[in-house]
């Protein structure tokens, strides 16, 4: 039976009979991972999947990944080495055999430099670009398998948000970084398969630093707390914002703010369809918090593409034009920073579906948590 995997592996060869170029060399990345089903974290020793335009995949890997790569992926070609022997003259086989020189060979847009130089060293008379050139296209739409790893994912993510909700005033007292673990403990605990990205617990004016991670401030009785985390399920993530008020009254003007957030997120989220361009995603979201005043202090994209990389395309950003297609999953996330007050964001994961679009995240999205 045909995985899903060699599925996209066919799919790409499509593209590189169409011209994009000869083969594809990836090396441990989500781009291996989506090809082949094979996951494995960069290392010092060299392994390569080479995809040409005809024929199966062949897989250049050490001796100890044998076992792992047959159990996982659906490529049988593989060909191993042991750590007491040079795998140059293995690799130049491959590349011999799949007629490789003077071609065009697009690499993994994440492989180490000092991987690329050897495949530059065996092949000197080839040209290089990235593999986004034909995985990029692929990618950004997501099949149904895909979906369902990403809505369990969410699930994950929102039962989550209500545990930590529920918090309430046992929050306050407690530093961001000690909110920040029970998070990942919650997750884990909840099913989630590790962390889509370092939990954000951003306590006041921590808040107002978009890219805030956590630290050792302590949340206060009206603090603004902007938490922002995701999990995996599957090897695909989830991504949701909230803005919570743990305890006590918020500081003056923040029920504007917040207000002018919400309201973004909604129409932006409303504008999702087949056929609008990004940028008018983006635009919808912008266009509500100008209004109220606040312009210069959302100062970020209204979104990113989510997959197996939590940030990939399409960007929904001013400038990208680039019509929506139904299977993309994308987060919209529009915000209010007052540097040294606090800040506000509220953010889903959206999928563009045939008519419209489904949120991937349904936990409550007000800032009072009772």
């Amino acid at each position: 039976m045909t995985t899903p995997f060699e599925t996209r592996t066919r799919a790409c060869q499509d593209r590189l009979r169409d011209g994009a170029a000869d083969a594809v060399v990836l090396f441990p990345s989500p781009n291996l991972y989506y090809l082949t089903g094979f996951m494995e974290e960069p290392m010092e020793r060299e392994l390569f999947c080479f995809v040409a335009a005809g024929g199966d995949p062949v897989v250049v890997a050490p001796e100890m990944y044998d076992e792992q790569l047959r159990a996982a992926s659906w490529v049988t070609d593989v060909r191993t080495w042991d750590d007491g022997e040079d795998p140059a003259a293995l690799v130049g086989d491959v590349i011999d055999e799949l007629g490789l020189h003077g071609g065009r060979v697009l690499v993994d847009p994440t492989m180490w430099a000092r991987f690329t130089q050897e495949l530059r060293t065996v092949l000197p008379d080839a040209t290089f670009g990235l593999a986004d050139a034909v995985l990029a296209d692929l990618r950004v739409r997501k099949d149904e398998a895909e979906l369902d790893a990403m809505r369990e994912a969410g699930r994950i993510a929102d039962r989550v948000v209500g545990e930590v909700r529920a918090l309430g005033a046992d929050a306050v007292g407690i530093t961001e970084n000690e909110l920040a673990r029970d998070i990942e403990r919650r997750l884990g605990d909840a099913g989630g398969e590790g962390l889509a990205f370092d939990v954000v617990v951003g306590s006041g004016p921590n808040g107002a630093k978009p890219h805030h991670r956590h630290g050792d401030r302590v949340v206060r009785t009206g603090d603004p707390v902007v938490l922002d985390f995701g999990t995996r399920y599957d090897h695909y993530p989830s991504d949701q914002t909230r803005t919570v008020v743990f305890a006590g009254d918020p500081p003056e003007g923040f029920e504007e703010v917040f207000a002018a957030v919400r309201d973004a997120q909604a129409a932006a989220v409303a504008a999702v369809e087949p056929g609008v361009t990004a940028e008018s995603v983006d635009a919808a979201a912008r266009e509500v918090i100008e209004a109220r005043g606040y312009g210069d202090r959302f100062i970020h994209r209204t979104g990113h593409g989510v997959g197996l990389d939590v940030h990939e395309e399409p960007y929904i950003v001013t400038g990208n034009d680039r019509e929506l297609e139904p299977g993309m999953v994308f987060s919209v996330e529009p915000g209010i920073y007052l540097p040294g007050e606090y800040g506000v964001r509220v953010e889903d994961l959206v999928v563009v579906t045939e008519d419209g679009h489904e949120r991937l995240n349904d936990s409550p999205r007000d800032w009072r948590v009772d």
